[in-house]
């Protein structure tokens, strides 16, 4: 049976631990089209971006609040001017933006792909536990 989106909906299986009421659903995904080589070098190149662990940290932290590099560098415990590295490299990628108040500058995550990306990442990396799933 499909439901309206097109998902095949099967009943549960007799003597499943389900009640009787609930149903399988079945998902299809399909890959329109394989990227191409300069689309996955781009890829590889954000996952090395996001692959250094102060970097990350950085991200993580501009997820939630905007920071100037002083906080940033307290909260990930580095160097104001390494933090001020990582940062410039991440505006240059276009995944963080800034706000100036006065002498301050204030950065915050400017890519709603990478929010996601990082947030599943992070959250995967907690499921790391062989004995979890």
């Amino acid at each position: 049976m499909l439901d309206p989106l097109g998902w095949l909906i099967v009943p549960a299986e007799a003597g499943a631990s389900k009640p009787a009421h609930c149903y399988t659903i079945y998902v299809t995904t399909q890959i329109e089209a394989i990227p191409t080589r300069e689309e996955f070098a781009s890829a590889v190149g954000m996952l090395k971006l996001l692959g250094d662990d102060t970097r990350l940290r950085i991200i993580w932290a501009l997820l939630h609040r905007e920071h100037s590099v002083s906080e940033l560098a307290e909260l990930v415990g580095a160097q104001p001017a390494g933090v001020s590295q990582h940062l410039a490299k991440l505006r240059l990628a276009r995944l963080v933006r800034t706000r100036r108040d006065g002498t301050r500058i204030f950065y915050v995550v400017d890519d709603a792909h990478v929010r996601q990306l990082v947030e599943e990442v992070v959250t995967h990396a907690g499921h790391d536990d062989p004995g979890t799933t």
